[in-house]
């Protein structure tokens, strides 16, 4: 290896991008990632477990981001109104990223066991903001509803952003698809 240079982590994760865009993420092997990336296999493992985990190594921050901010929501607010506060707050994860979020999104795709992968973080994160909701004193049903609402807002406003062409801010996208299924639970005026 060459001189040291910094950013190990972001490097690991954009040669894995590249790789798996050109070879698949199947074709692709660490010692293959840590090698694009100047880096040692043994350096790569200091950073993720497997391969799978360059593509979701931020969760737990976005999962802290979702849950402090349902905990720390103003008390008066609805259940729905706090994950309303987490959704904005998720948006500040994703800033300067929808070029990485497209490219990883597209390998996860394209992959049956990343989606699997991709399905059982955002089962994780409606868990965890369904115990946020109970540490705000919402029983169950009610915890768990909100929280599997508010993770599909995430979800369905995620994948707008991401085929989204004019540039629309994922915060937008996300109130937008807040206030969506907001009017599919009200009763049309008589």
């Amino acid at each position: 290896m060459g001189r040291w240079q910094p950013d190990a982590l972001g490097r690991l994760q954009q040669a894995a991008l590249e790789l798996y865009a050109e070879r698949g993420f199947e074709a692709t092997a660490v010692t293959d990632i840590a090698e694009r990336a100047g880096l040692t296999e043994r350096t790569f493992f200091r950073y993720f477990t497997d391969k799978r985990e360059v593509l979701f190594g931020g969760t737990e921050e976005l999962l802290a981001l979702f849950t402090d901010a349902v905990a720390g929501a103003a008390p008066a607010l609805a259940p729905m109104d706090a994950v309303a506060e987490a959704l904005r707050a998720s948006t500040a994860f994703f800033e300067d990223r929808v070029d990485h979020s497209r490219r990883r999104q597209a390998v996860i795709d394209a992959n049956p066991s990343l989606q699997e992968r991709e399905l059982h973080k955002l089962a994780t994160m409606a868990a965890a903001v369904a115990d946020a909701l109970r540490g705000r004193g919402v029983g169950d049903p009610a915890a768990i509803l909100t929280a599997e609402a508010g993770v599909t807002v995430f979800k369905v406003a995620f994948a707008r952003w991401l085929g989204d062409s004019d540039g629309t801010d994922l915060g937008t996208l996300m109130q937008q698809t807040l206030d969506e299924l907001r009017s599919v639970t009200q009763s049309p005026p008589a």
